[in-house]
């Protein structure tokens, strides 16, 4: 968690060699020479080993960035929307032909990249771009919360993940504004073409919208959890202390985590209703991410009522809403494994094995969090679980009660953040009237990579000689 996006690539292109401007000369080529930085950025970032990436996102925005106020100059210019009061008047010379290859389509060869697809309009160029802006964000979200989940390393101070949360939260409320102004603009959606791939539909990008938003609410709860980070020192070899007074969370505040788990499972589920159109052409792995978000946040709403009932003495309660969290999970437990928490039969071994290569996903950095923290909660729950039925056997012996009228009597979420608008960044002022002038230089493919073939001179044949005329010189001058 958050969802470990792959950012797009796209195809050289020239925006002078399908569009001029009369008022502005040098804006089509002032653009095209932004969006070769962002292909070649988005390839330099695509060519760097995964677990090295998240230092070249800082790149791949400013990029982004630096490019998108162009672009939406151009697109203002061909809707004719003013720029600081000015009009941009450009003249459509022929359709432009761009390509962007998805990675959230799915893949109908498996083991291969999905092919690119064609756009030819300025606003799908757009809303690719600033798609690719919001995923950058979310990635950036993720390498913030690396850390805190790392057990090879010594665990983060309290000052360190309040941080980290902090900024991952921004970065995925950037993400949730750019998604949520993409999917409001219906202009940008009325193109002459449909949406070559589920990127840039408007269903999908309301869908990332929420996505971002539960993802924001969970950390808002995460923040003042202390239940995973206990988990992770029981797992973490360089944690020193061995004693540690169990964690206290003020009763008023259970019931508001509770509540905005379970804002986030809406979100989640809004997410997956928003996709229901057009699920047979989204990957299945973001199929997959959004129910197991689902059931993660849901599960764990049921563990702070259990820790509810638990602070008021109600233990047996307490352990039949953790059931009930592991049933939201997907979980089936037997009767007699209620309260075990591993054991050397074939689904402790199962489990034990999904746990490491979970942990080595984290310390490798690869797509660590892809199951949306659902073995994490899964296992804070057993470790709640284990040690309340021994208190309720030794202790207490009071009869666990069935989990399903429990379910039925949960309240609905509450919100926390609020979206604020997204305004795209825009030229200034001088630098629009800096496009008056006439550009220095012409070029037919900005950005683009030559091969390594390209522009070389021709091999000469054996024994023969290319001669110019004035390569030799003899005493005659010549005058001609």
């Amino acid at each position: 968690m958050p969802f470990p996006f792959v950012l797009p690539t796209t195809s050289a292109f020239s925006f002078p060699s399908s569009i001029t401007s009369n008022s502005h000369p040098s804006l089509p080529l002032q653009a095209s020479t932004r969006r070769g930085v962002v292909r070649d950025t988005l390839k330099k970032y695509k060519r760097v080993p995964p677990a090295s990436q998240a230092s070249s996102l800082p790149n791949v925005i400013s990029s982004l960035r630096s490019y998108i106020p162009y672009l939406c100059a151009l697109h203002a210019g061909l809707t004719h929307h003013p720029v600081h009061g000015e009009d941009v008047s450009l003249i459509v010379n022929s359709p432009p032909q761009i390509e962007w290859r998805p990675t959230l389509s799915r893949n109908t060869i498996p083991g291969r990249e999905p092919p690119r697809v064609k756009i030819q309009s300025l606003s799908q160029e757009l809303l690719f771009t600033l798609a690719t802006l919001a995923n950058a964000y979310t990635l950036q979200a993720r390498a913030a919360l690396h850390p805190l989940y790392q057990t090879t390393t010594a665990p983060p101070t309290p000052e360190q993940r309040t941080n980290a949360i902090t900024t991952a939260t921004r970065h995925l409320l950037d993400a949730a504004s750019i998604f949520d102004y993409l999917s409001q603009q219906q202009g940008l959606h009325q193109a002459e073409s449909p949406p070559p791939c589920p990127e840039i539909h408007p269903s999908f990008l309301l869908a990332q919208r929420s996505l971002a938003l539960a993802e924001a609410t969970l950390l808002a709860v995460a923040k003042d959890d202390p239940y995973p980070a206990v988990v992770a020192l029981a797992r973490n070899p360089h944690d020193k202390e061995w004693m540690f007074k169990a964690p206290d969370i003020p009763k008023v505040r259970v019931h508001l985590f509770a509540r905005l788990c379970l804002a986030a499972a809406e979100h989640a589920t809004r997410a997956m209703g928003c996709i229901a159109s057009i699920k047979g052409t989204v990957s299945e792995e973001f199929v997959k991410y959004l129910e197991d978000l689902r059931r993660t946040s849901r599960a764990r709403a049921c563990r702070f009522f259990a820790i509810d009932a638990e602070l008021a003495g109600e233990t047996a309660t307490g352990i039949a809403w953790l059931r009930a969290g592991l049933a939201e999970l997907g979980i089936e437990r037997k009767g007699d494994e209620a309260g075990k928490t591993g054991g050397l039969g074939l689904k402790g071994l199962k489990k034990e094995w999904s746990e490491r290569r979970e942990d080595k996903k984290v310390e490798r950095g690869l797509d660590w969090g892809a199951d949306a923290g659902r073995l994490e909660e899964r296992r804070v729950i057993e470790m709640l679980e284990g040690k309340w039925v021994k208190q309720n056997d030794m202790m207490f012996t009071k009869p666990i009660p069935p989990f399903g009228p429990l379910l039925a009597q949960m309240p609905s979420g509450r919100e926390i953040h609020a979206i604020k608008p997204y305004q795209p960044p825009i030229l200034s002022l001088e630098e629009l009237d800096a496009m008056r002038a006439l550009p220095q230089e012409r070029t037919d493919e900005v950005g683009h990579e030559a091969s390594s073939d390209e522009g070389a001179p021709e091999p000469s044949q054996v024994g023969v000689f290319s001669v110019k005329p004035g390569d030799y010189r003899t005493g005659t001058p010549n005058y001609f």
